[in-house]
C-alpha cells in the first residue's frame, strides 16, 4: 500500500479556500438565478449551451456531457424547462434512440433577460475581486485541472 502524501499547511489552505469559495459562489449564483429568472444554475447552463449551438439544439447525450451532469439529471432539468415552454424535444431523424433538446423563442427571451444579472453576480463575486494576475493564475491552474480530469 503506497504511503499517503498528506497536504501541507499551504496546500490544505488552498484546498479549503477552493471548497469554500466554490460553495459560496454557487449558492449566490443559485439565489440570483432563482430570484430573478426562476431558473436553477443548471437550467441556465442548459439554455446557454443550446443558445450557443447551431440551430439552438443539441443531442441530449451531448448536452449532458457539456453541462457536466448525468443523463437522468439532464432529462429531469429538460422536462422542467419543457414544462415552462423554454425548451422542446425532437426526435433524431436518423437514430430512433436519439433525442434533441431545442431552445424555444421563449427560452431565448428568458436567457437574454437572465444573462445580465447572472454576469453581474459572476463579475461582482469573482472576476472583479481578483487582480489580473490572480485571474490569470486561476484560469491557468483550474484549466489544467479540468483538462486532466476531462482526459481521464
Amino acid at each position: 500500500m503506497p504511503k499517503t502524501h498528506w497536504l501541507n499547511d499551504d496546500e490544505m489552505a488552498a484546498w479549503q479556500a477552493f471548497l469554500t469559495a466554490g460553495a459560496l459562489l454557487n449558492r449566490r449564483i443559485e439565489e440570483q438565478l432563482k430570484d430573478e429568472a426562476g431558473l436553477s444554475h443548471l437550467q441556465y447552463e442548459v439554455l446557454v449551451r443550446l443558445a450557443a449551438a447551431e440551430g439552438g439544439e443539441l443531442r441530449m447525450t451531448e448536452l449532458a456531457a457539456v453541462v457536466l451532469t448525468s443523463k437522468s439529471g439532464l432529462t429531469y432539468q429538460v422536462t422542467q424547462l419543457e414544462k415552462a415552454g423554454l425548451v422542446r424535444r425532437r426526435s433524431c431523424a436518423d437514430d430512433v434512440r436519439g433525442v434533441y433538446a431545442v431552445l424555444t423563442e421563449e427560452g431565448r427571451r428568458r436567457l437574454e433577460a437572465a444573462a445580465p444579472g447572472h454576469v453581474g453576480v459572476v463579475r461582482d463575486q469573482l472576476i472583479d475581486v481578483l487582480t489580473p494576475g490572480q485571474l490569470a493564475a486561476l484560469k491557468e491552474g483550474l484549466g489544467e485541472v479540468a483538462r486532466r480530469l476531462g482526459a481521464a
